[in-house]
């Protein structure tokens, strides 16, 4: 089941996440991995959610998260609460990368995609396992723009500048 603008977004869905925390700031420290329960917390929010096939990839590392951190302040102006990354990566994993771009706080949600199970749900995962690069916009529960990019290193319909335009 994909889904598409005008659906909701599916309930029971939790991702797993490491939240930022001061003491915890150096990419060689850990926080502890949570459960982020994301049909609650998206519930009552604008929500950009993006996801990519892993973190410290090419297209991920130097295009797409980049350009979102770039891009947070116009967002924000449209209206956006929350921007999340999404990948099939462990939690240790996304906390390190969210670091390793210097996101601090909640700016930027770095969320693991645990086994792509959401991802798999809606039908936008590799054979592999990893999740493919998409977005989805959510507003206040409902979604207002979902887009799967059609291959794996294309980068258009999911990049910040192209959602800017959807809201």
């Amino acid at each position: 089941m994909s889904l598409k603008a005008g659906d909701s977004f599916p309930e029971g869905v939790t991702f797993s996440y490491i939240p930022w925390a001061e003491d915890a700031s150096e990419i060689t420290s850990c926080g502890i991995p949570i459960n982020y329960n994301a049909s609650k917390e998206f519930a009552n929010k604008k929500v950009v959610l993006f996801a990519l096939p892993g973190a410290f990839t090419p297209v991920c590392s130097a295009n797409h998260v980049p350009e979102y951190i770039q891009k947070l302040p116009e967002l924000r102006a449209k209206g956006v609460d929350q921007v999340a990354v999404l990948a099939y990566n462990d939690a240790y994993v996304m906390s390190a990368w969210g670091k390793a771009n210097g996101v601090t706080g909640d700016d930027i949600l770095f969320l693991s995609d645990p086994e792509a199970k959401f991802s798999k749900s809606i039908g936008w995962a590799d054979e592999e396992g990893r999740t493919y690069r998409y977005v989805l916009v959510i507003d206040n529960g409902k979604i207002i723009y979902a887009a799967k990019e059609a291959a794996k290193n294309s980068l258009e319909l999911s990049r910040a500048d192209h959602v800017l335009k959807q809201l």
